[in-house]
Formats: C-alpha cells, structure tokens, sequence
C-alpha cells in the first residue's frame, strides 16, 4: 500500500535495543493508522491486565497515510498507552510537528517497551534510531528540552516536562507547544525514563493518484474556508469562540460543574481573548484554519488558552481573570500537564475545602496562589503531591465521591451534561473516560451546531454511536476533528434559528432508527460522499486501496472495539459506564431532570452490538472481521 513508509519500529529501553514491528498489509488496510492501528498493537501485546507503570506497558507513536499528503489539517499524529490515571486505554492526538518528521524518518509508528535505568531519549533520522543519554535534559521545562533536542535544526521533537518525571498522573508530552494531553501518557514516558524524542530524514510520502489529490486538496481547502465555523469563527476566535454559547445554553462547567454558566463568562471568552490578548493567529502544520491564539506573555509570544483551558482553568474555578487562565496555561505546557484534569483536579480540592473536607488554601473565584499551585503539583511538593494524584484518587483520600467529576477515573471536559444527555452518554462510553472527544461530540447538535432539544434522549444513543465511529476513524486517518464541522449544512451554522435549521433540528432525533440501521449496515453506505466525509476518498488517492464511507466508518467501529476489549482485560464493568452522581441526582436548573443514562445506555449496548454487560457479542466481531477469540 502506498502512502505508508513502511517501517514500524520495536525499542526496548531495558536492553536499550531497537528492532523491526512487522505489520501485515492486511492490519494496515483493516486499521489504516492512528489510534486505531495503536489499539491494534496493544490490543495484540497482552493476555492479560497491564499495570500503566511497568515494564510490559507499551508506549505506541502511529503516524497515517495522510501525514505527509500535503491534504489540509493532515499533521496529526497519536500516542497511545495503558493510562496511570485510569489503568485503561489511553490514547491522545496531537498536531504538533513530530508527527510528520517521524515519517520523514522512515517510520510509520513506534512500539516502545521495557523501561531504561537513567534518563534517555530517542534519536530518529533517516531510518535510523539511537537511544541517547538524556541526564542533561532531565529536569528541563518542555520548551527548553525540545530547544536542545531540535539543535536550532528543522526537527520533530517530544518532550515530557518537570509533571512527567514526577509522575503526576495527568503529565502530558508536548510537541513544540502541541499537547499530547489526556490520560497522563507523559507519566508514561516518566516512568519508562524517557524525556523525548527528535526525527528528521528525507523521506517522501510515496502518493497512488497525486494528480487527483491535488484536486481534492484544492476543494478542500476551499470547503474549510467557506465554511460558517472553520472559515469564520475559528480563525476569528479560537476555540474559545463556543464559550460564550456554552454559558447562554447552560453548558459550561462552572464550579465544579455544579452549574452550567458563569457570570463572569466574557472576561474569559474566545472574544475577550481576541479583543485583548491576541497577537496572531497560527495553525498546524497544513492547517488553513488557523484556529490557535499567540498571545504576549513576560514579553514573549507563546500559544494562548483553548476552549477546554478556558473553561476548566476559568468558569470551572469561578476565575474570571484571563490573564492567570493565560499563565496557568502556559505554566501547564512548560511543565507538561494537561490543562482538563488539572482544572478539574483544583475544581474538586476546592469543593473540599468548601465543604470542610479538606484544610487547603483553595477557594473558588481566589485566584493569587494558583500559579503557585499548579507549580507544586508538576513538582509534587506539599500538597501538590496529593493533587498530582487526579480527581478519582483524591476523593478516594478525603471523600466528597458524589461530586468527584471524573469517568472511569478521566476528568471531565469543558461540557455540563445534564443540558446536553447526549453528550452525557458520550462521557459515560468513552473509551478513555470523560473525553469529549471520544465521546462523540454530540453537544455539536444539542446547541453547538443543531439545537436538537437537549434534555430528551430520543435517539442520542443512535448518534452517539455514529459520531463516536467518525471520529475514530477520522483519528485513524491523521487528519484534524475540527474539519468534521463541515458535516453541518451552511444553512445551519448561518442561520441557526432559520426556518429550515427549525425544522432539521425537530427532525433529528425521530431518525435514530434510521442512524441505527446505518450503524448496523453500514456496507451499504455509498463510494462517495465528498461533501460530507472527504476522508475515503483521500485515503483511497494516497494509498490506491478502495476506501467507502461504509469501510471507513466500519474501521472506526472496529477501533472503538478493540478498544472496548483491551478495557475489558484490564478489569473494565458496565458500571463504569457511567456519570458522577451529581449529574444523575439533580439538576442545577429547577424543574429540569438530571441525565436519564441508564435508558441511553441500553439502547447504546444494543446498537453497538454488545450484551447486556457492556461486552462486544461475538457475532459484531465477525461483523468486524475480528477473530472469534479476539475477547479473550
């Protein structure tokens, strides 16, 4: 197959050796890449349950075709590993550069076992890979250490900061200021002692049709650029031009999720952030959007808070001060944590201190030591060293569990719930935890997009599954969530109190039955749908392999079950499928119900194939063209 380099490499930090992964070209057609093709290789490492700090975990980098393509929004690349914070699957994409060097390197992913006995890194260039002396890397900042693995040269470089080392459980890796965020990977590479990476080579993408992918390139481009959301609002605001429709709609979390807007909303806002911090604007590489903020801070010009930060570092603390959003931001990418659970973390320390459960300095809306904090957190001092722990722990130190916002041991993202029960079950199924992402993303029709009434369940789950195999699969091929926006009809982004978007959004959720049965068949899904799903068809122009809407969905089905089954070895239940229990016993708005998941979820488990308990059921699997051992 063409647009692959062809190598996948094995290392093992124990004997610091590395080695050739075979893949077969049928792995690669079933799985094509990203955290798919990771979920493969994981999925197939183990029998049994694997402990996230030890020797057998795996860290797995995957590249895809598209990397390399030149294809717009086509730089991202995936890491995956058995989460410390959870002890499930993780995975976390990223935009960052590293990616495409890796590829240019010669290598499609890396498999990276065993654990080195003093600080190293990798070295990658030109088909060639040296594990390397780190010591004088360690206990560098992510900007400092990436500075010195690069060498002022034109490299990819990953690096874990000051949190990884210290193993706080939601440490991130970064990829020059790009986050490989959720599920404490960066702990990961702490323990392994690992403090980065560097790739660089000469390697060209090997394209099937290039004449015509140029042409589909040049359409895409023009699609993104029209379109109400990636051709105005995110280049205009950010991400953080949702956040000012999350408050109106009731969807922001806002003090520990206790309510779903913020009064002090546009002092944080993508706006505000427009209005007086922004310097520029900037994207990934082959990124027409341009959605990322550069901002001024002590005199430099670095990248500015996104949505998730926004809200989990602002209304989620009661902060309504941009600036220290700003600098605990950037305080998070230099140490190397993710900005969604440290929010989220502090959220909860606060509630403890509220209720008496906790004697620490933190308070709601108190904001002149948080900086402070979220220092002693990276460095585990005081303190800090129970914070590092993550939500699901803490509270199993000083209680409060009814409102410990976390799923399967994940903290929640930037999205209240019980306005949105679509997105509710999205949190509750996500393979990783409380992921907006691998959830699904329905709030984008229950009033980020559509405005389909949020509080009734009428075929959410059907959606649910839909959007949670899309964006699989869209992962899979290397290419930006966000282009997925272009999926809305212009005439709803545009005018969403239209006459015609009236009407769409009444329709919506009496279609789950018909969403259902294209889950179930979705083989019967046509060749092309450019409009809709560009994705086949350039995966189809890159690697001369016919790719349909039904297959390319069908891989994401796939990955969401081979995830489901490495869950499932490491100890996953059905009751883990869940929500906290804020959101299923109350709702912060009188006369409105709380999330009713347990219906959604039965309705889920049917759709998706799986029995009663949570488990893929054996005929899915053949569906899937997984082998009939493939749960055990």
């Amino acid at each position: 197959m063409k647009g692959y380099a062809g190598r996948i490499a094995h290392i093992d930090l124990t004997r610091g050796q590395t080695g050739e992964y075979h893949l077969s070209e049928a792995d690669k057609a079933a799985h094509v890449g990203g955290k798919v093709l990771a979920a493969k290789i994981i999925h197939d490492a183990f029998t049994e349950r694997v402990e996230a700090y030890s020797e057998e975990n795996l860290i797995v980098v995957t590249t895809s075709p598209l990397n390399g393509s030149g294809l717009p929004c086509s730089s991202r690349f995936n890491v995956s590993t058995i989460s410390p914070l959870t002890g499930l699957l993780t995975s976390s994409n990223c935009g960052g550069p590293f990616g495409l060097h890796l590829k240019r390197a010669g290598f499609d992913g890396l498999v990276i076992a065993g654990r080195s006995e003093t600080p190293v890194y990798l070295d990658i260039e030109d088909g060639e890979i040296a594990i390397k002396d780190a010591a004088d890397l360690w206990g560098l900042t992510t900007s400092k250490a990436q500075a010195r693995l690069s060498a002022g040269k034109k490299r990819g470089t990953l690096s874990i900061g000051p949190a990884g080392e210290n193993l706080v459980r939601f440490a991130a890796v970064m990829s020059d200021e790009r986050a490989l965020g959720r599920g404490g990977i960066g702990a990961v590479f702490g323990h392994k002692s690992l403090k980065g990476m560097v790739a660089s080579g000469t390697k060209k993408v090997d394209i099937a049709d290039r004449k015509r992918l140029k042409k589909l390139s040049k359409w895409w481009v023009e699609n993104l650029q029209s379109h109400e959301l990636t051709g105005r609002q995110l280049p205009t605001y950010g991400t953080g031009g949702l956040l000012s429709a999350m408050h109106f709609k009731g969807l922001l979390a806002t003090k520990n999720h206790a309510r779903g807007s913020f009064a002090g909303f546009d002092r944080i806002s993508g706006e505000a952030l427009r209005d007086n911090h922004l310097e520029s604007n900037k994207g990934c590489l082959t990124c027409p959007i341009r959605c990322e903020r550069r901002i001024e801070h002590e005199g430099r010009i670095i990248k500015g808070p996104e949505l998730e930060t926004l809200t989990l570092l602002g209304a989620n603390l009661e902060n309504d001060s941009l600036p220290v959003v700003n600098a605990m931001n950037h305080l998070a990418d230099e140490t190397g944590m993710d900005t969604i659970s440290l929010g989220a973390t502090l959220a909860f320390a606060m509630e403890l201190a509220e209720k008496g459960l906790w004697d620490i300095d933190l308070a709601f809306g108190k904001t002149e030591n948080l900086l402070e904090t979220v220092k002693r957190i990276a460095y585990r001092e005081g303190e800090g060293d129970q914070l590092a722990e993550g939500v699901r722990r803490l509270a199993a130190m000083k209680g409060g569990g009814d409102f410990a916002m976390h799923v399967k041991g994940m903290e929640l993202a930037a999205y209240e719930p019980r306005n949105a029960h679509g997105m509710g079950l999205g949190y509750a199924t996500a393979s990783r935890g409380g992921c907006h992402l691998n959830a699904g993303y329905l709030v984008i029709l229950e009033g980020l997009g559509f405005q389909v009434e949020g509080t009734k369940k009428k075929g959410k789950a059907a959606f649910t599954v839909m959007l949670q195999d899309v964006m699989e699969a869209v992962s899979a091929a290397g290419i930006c969530l966000f282009t997925t926006y272009t999926m809305l009809p212009s005439f709803i982004t545009k005018k969403p109190s239209g006459r015609r978007s009236r009407f769409t959004n009444r329709i919506l959720p009496g279609l789950g039955p018909v969403i259902s049965f294209v889950n179930r068949h979705k083989g019967l899904l046509p060749l092309k749908m450019k409009s809709v799903l560009p994705y086949p068809d350039a995966l189809s122009l890159v690697t001369g392999e016919r790719m349909t809407i039904g297959r390319f969905m069908r891989m994401g089905e796939r990955g969401f079950n081979l995830e489901r089954l490495v869950n499932l070895r490491q100890g996953l239940t059905m009751d883990a499928d869940t929500l906290p229990q804020r959101h299923l016993v109350s709702h912060w708005q009188e006369g409105k119900d709380p999330v009713d998941l347990v219906a959604m979820r039965n309705d889920y488990y049917r759709i998706r194939g799986w029995d009663d308990t949570g488990k893929p059921k054996q005929k899915t699997l053949k569906k899937l063209g997984m082998h009939q051992d493939t749960a055990g």
